[in-house]
Formats: structure tokens, C-alpha cells, sequence
């Protein structure tokens, strides 16, 4: 520093310190209220929770056993098609329960093909004698099984998440709920206020399939079974078809095994039919359209079913090879104009692995969110002016100088949340109530031994720099420790508690920006802007 008076590097050094904090405050401002503030761009800058923007809570649980016992069924098919290309004769092929499938007739000079066809297609699952001779069952490892259950979960929440996004949600919550193994799932929708349809549209399974019919239509269930001796053959089911595609109920004889599936699907669109009714078209992915062209070519002169979540939804003819497109008709009268669109939606959303049912449903008006907003900012304003009145009248100008900091701190606060986009919450209004008094709590430590300092005789200019060093350690020690208590709520807590806790978080690492920093710079330019002895109220 030579050639520079201490005076004058002190000064220079307490400008420096004075025009960051400008910036800070600047920056913060703009990215809350932009320049000039603007009551829109406030109302925009801050992401509202459900609590207080309003909108649709859900609860929902997974059937999972659905998922199972899918997996199940599928691992029949591949047993059941690897026989039939072998030639090897099987009696009978039935599920038993959810995760056990029951292989009899088999005879004893074939065991081997069935212990091979076993390790190729069943991987995941143990082979055992059954109850009666030439009997095999085949049961799901409890490993695979629940791998399974997780995975329709985390299915089912993308395709959620897919669904409500294409709606146009903005900030929804999509997230796992309840306790280990429950397999609920929570969904929070701000500003949604048609129920009925996000509610349809999230459960609608929308599995789409297509299957060979084999025979029908028939008039009833039991006419469809009573044409294969009451007894279908396993790899053969009776499904119901559109009811509106007829005048009465009709059932057709489908395969079980599913040709082409919703995954299949490379996008879905409503459209119109030869009738111009409403309609959706569909185009398949490369791999699909290969088994659709082989499919149609193999099987000229039969019939397609088209299932929508277990009903055929028509039935057409196949008179040539078709590749990689198609369209799904809503019979006669064909679709309505939003059903289609809507059906298109889920069916370029996915499918969702199994059925959902709602297990709490909560609609929180707007004005219950209004209200929400005024209590909590009615509350933090109160605490701040509390506080402010306490601090200035307990420790004189030396409190204006923690309500200075107090209220950069809130500045900062909200500015950051601004530029995170962090969605505000009910919860997180207490963070910021919560913050103001972790900050004023700091001023108070670092006054009170300021106080000590200048009672041991110490000048003003000593006792406020001792006083900021030997309380810094302090500072670092609770503020740690509460960083430490709010990580534990956002990994372990839900929605409104993550809230919470990171407002808390921003809070606290801006206080010690304020409480430190900019409560010093503040007393440093007031003691250096006096002639005489420097003197501190406090």
C-alpha cells in the first residue's frame, strides 16, 4: 500500500464494499419487480404453490398387481411360442394367481426343451414340479416382482407428467407419496380448475392393442365361449366391443397375445374418417411397422381388433399389407370432438403400465389462495415492523442499521427465488417470516459484543471490528447447523415442506451476505464519514 494513506485506502476500500452492495440490491429489485417495477412483472417473477395459487390435489394409487400379473401372462406367451415352433404339445397353459403361471401336459421326454425354453424366456422366474404329474409351475422371483411394482410407479408418474404437461400446466407436482411399498403417487395442479377432465385424462389407461380376431361378433360372453366348447383354448380371449359401435353389446374372440401395442405408437392425432367424423390416426415406429407389415401380410382376409383399454373399438377387415399407419374409427357416430383429441393426448402421452384410483381429492379455490397470500403477508409485515420498532428503539441508530439489513436480506431473498424459479408456497412465506428472525437474531450477537468491546474501553473503530471477528465463528456455527436441519426437510419432506426448506436455505445463506458484510459496511462508512473521534450509537 505504498503511497496510499490509510485513510484513503480504507475509504477506497469501504466504496468497493458500498457499490457491491448497490449491485446486489439492483440485481435483486430487477429480477422481483423488474425496472420499473411493475405490479405484472411481480405477480409473474414469483412461481404460487397449489396453497396459494389454488388448483386440484390429488392422491393416487398404483395397482401394481396389474403389472404383475401382465408380466405373467407375457411370460406364458413367450413359454406357449417357443413350444408351438418345437412342436411339443402342452394340455393346458393357466395363470395362478397374480405371479405364478401352471404349465401341465407336458410329457416327460420334453423336460429338457422345457428347462431350455425356461432359462431363454423365464429368466426371472422359478420352475418347480406342480401339484399333479407332467406339471410344471412357474413363479415370479420376489426380487423381479417388486423391480416390477417400482417400475409401473415411476411409469406412471412420467406418463403423468406427460399428460399434464401437453395440458399446459405450468409448475405442476408429480412426485412419490406415502410410505415405502405404498406405491402412491401425489399430484398437485396449480391454477387447474376443470376437475373432471385432468382427472380422466390422468386415470385413463389408454392401453391400445392390436389383436387378430378370431371369431365373433357374438351377442353374449357365453355364446363366444360356447363356440369352442366352453372352454377357450389359453391363448384365446372373449372382449367386449364398443357399445357404441352397435346397437347391442357384442363380444368378439381375440388372440391374447397383443400384436402391436401403445409402444408401438410414434405419434397420434385426431382426424377424420372416410364419414368425416371424428377419428384418431396413428403412425407407428420403425420397429412396430415392421411386425404391422408382416402381420397384415401374413393374414389377408381377416379381421384387426383394435382394443382400447379392454373394449375392440372396431374391427376392420385386412385386404393388403399395411406398413406403418392407421386410424382408429369411434364406430357409426365416430368420436367427439374432444374425446378424439383427448385420446390422442394419452396415446401420444403413453400408456400407463396399470389402472389408478384416486384416494384424496382436494379443490382449492383461488380466493382460498388469495386469502392465503394476504394472511401470510399480513404476518410477515407485522414481524418486520416489530422487529424494526424493537431494534431502533433498544439499540438506537444501530438498530436502523440491522433494519437496513434486514430488509436487503428479504430483498435478496426474493430475488433469488425469482431467478430460480423456485415455486412459493404457504410454507415458504414462513421461511422468509422465519428468516427475518435468524437475521435480526445474528445483529443482536454481534451488537451485544459490540457493546462488551466498548465497555472494556475500547474506541468505536476497534470495538465493531473485534466485535464482527469473534462473533463471525458463531455465525457460521448456527447458521450450519440450520442449513444442516433444512437439507434433512428437502430430501425427507413433501411439496410444501421442500418449500420451506429451501426458502429457508436462500434465507440464510443472504443473511450472512447481510448480517455480516452489509451490516459492517454500514457502521465502517458511518464512523469513517466523522470529523472527530469516531463515536457509535448503540
Amino acid at each position: 500500500m505504498s503511497g496510499i494513506e490509510p485513510g484513503e485506502y480504507m475509504n477506497r476500500r469501504i466504496r468497493t464494499r458500498l457499490i457491491v452492495i448497490m449491485l446486489v440490491t439492483i440485481v435483486s429489485l430487477y429480477l422481483f419487480a423488474g425496472f420499473p417495477p411493475a405490479q405484472s412483472k411481480m405477480e409473474d417473477s414469483i412461481r404460487l404453490g397449489l396453497d396459494l395459487k389454488g388448483g386440484i390435489l390429488l392422491v393416487l394409487q398404483v395397482a401394481t398387481d396389474e403389472a404383475v400379473r401382465a408380466e405373467t401372462d407375457q411370460a406364458a406367451e413367450n413359454i406357449r411360442s417357443v413350444f408351438q415352433k418345437q412342436d411339443i404339445p402342452v394340455r393346458q397353459m393357466s395363470r395362478k394367481g397374480i405371479d405364478t403361471f401352471v404349465i401341465a401336459g407336458v410329457d416327460s421326454t420334453h423336460q429338457s426343451q422345457l428347462q431350455n425354453a425356461s432359462n431363454a424366456e423365464a429368466m426371472d422366474w422359478d420352475m418347480r414340479p406342480g401339484d399333479e404329474s407332467n406339471t410344471y409351475a412357474f413363479s415370479l422371483k420376489p426380487s423381479r416382482s417388486a423391480a416390477i411394482r417400482e417400475q409401473a410407479v415411476i411409469q406412471a408418474m412420467n406418463t403423468i407428467r406427460n399428460r399434464v404437461d401437453q395440458l399446459g400446466v405450468i409448475d405442476p407436482v408429480i412426485q412419490r407419496y406415502g410410505r415405502v411399498g405404498s406405491y402412491q403417487i401425489l399430484v398437485q395442479l396449480p391454477g387447474v380448475d376443470d376437475t373432471t377432465r385432468v382427472k380422466d385424462l390422468i386415470q385413463s389407461t389408454a392401453l391400445l392393442e392390436l389383436k387378430l380376431v378370431e371369431a365373433g361378433p357374438f351377442v353374449s360372453e357365453a355364446v363366444a365361449t360356447a363356440n369352442y366348447g366352453a372352454v377357450l383354448p389359453a391363448d384365446l380371449e372373449v372382449l367386449p366391443g364398443n357399445e357404441r359401435a352397435a346397437k347391442s353389446q357384442t363380444y368378439y374372440v381375440v388372440r391374447r397375445a397383443a400384436s402391436i401395442t401403445g409402444r408401438d405408437f410414434k405419434t397420434a392425432y385426431a382426424s377424420r374418417d372416410e364419414s368425416g367424423h371424428a377419428a384418431v390416426s396413428f403412425n407407428l415406429t420403425a420397429g412396430g411397422a415392421g411386425r404391422f407389415a408382416r402381420l397384415t401380410e401374413e393374414n389377408v382376409g381377416k379381421r384387426l381388433a383394435i382394443v382400447l383399454d379392454g373394449k375392440v373399438q372396431s374391427a376392420p377387415a385386412i385386404f393388403t399389407r399395411i406398413s406403418d399407419s392407421g386410424i382408429i374409427q369411434g364406430g357409426p357416430a365416430g368420436f367427439a370432438a374432444q374425446e378424439a383429441q383427448d385420446l390422442a393426448l394419452v396415446l401420444r402421452s403413453g400408456a400407463l403400465p396399470a389402472s389408478i384410483q384416486y384416494l384424496k381429492e382436494e379443490v382449492i379455490g383461488p380466493s382460498l389462495g388469495a386469502d392465503s397470500i394476504h394472511a401470510g403477508v399480513t404476518a410477515t409485515a407485522v414481524a418486520l415492523v416489530s422487529v424494526a420498532v424493537f431494534m431502533v428503539s433498544y439499540y438506537r441508530l444501530s438498530g436502523t442499521n440491522a433494519v437496513i439489513a434486514m430488509i436487503l436480506n428479504i430483498v435478496v431473498l426474493l430475488g433469488a427465488i425469482a431467478y430460480f424459479g423456485i415455486t412459493l408456497t404457504l410454507p415458504g412465506i414462513a421461511g422468509i417470516t422465519l428468516t427475518i428472525g435468524v437475521g435480526i437474531d445474528s445483529n443482536v450477537l454481534i451488537f451485544e459484543r459490540i457493546r462488551e468491546e466498548l465497555r472494556a474501553g475500547k474506541n468505536a473503530v476497534s470495538a465493531v471490528a473485534t466485535g464482527f471477528s469473534r462473533v463471525f465463528i458463531t455465525l457460521i456455527d448456527t447458521h450450519l447447523a440450520a442449513l444442516i436441519s433444512a437439507a434433512f426437510l428437502f430430501l425427507f419432506g413433501t411439496g410444501p415442506i421442500k418449500g420451506f426448506a429451501v426458502t429457508l436455505v436462500i434465507g440464510l445463506v443472504s443473511n450472512m451476505f447481510t448480517a455480516v458484510f452489509v451490516s459492517r459496511t454500514l457502521f465502517e462508512w458511518a464512523l469513517a464519514r466523522q470529523k472527530t473521534a469516531a463515536r457509535i450509537s448503540i
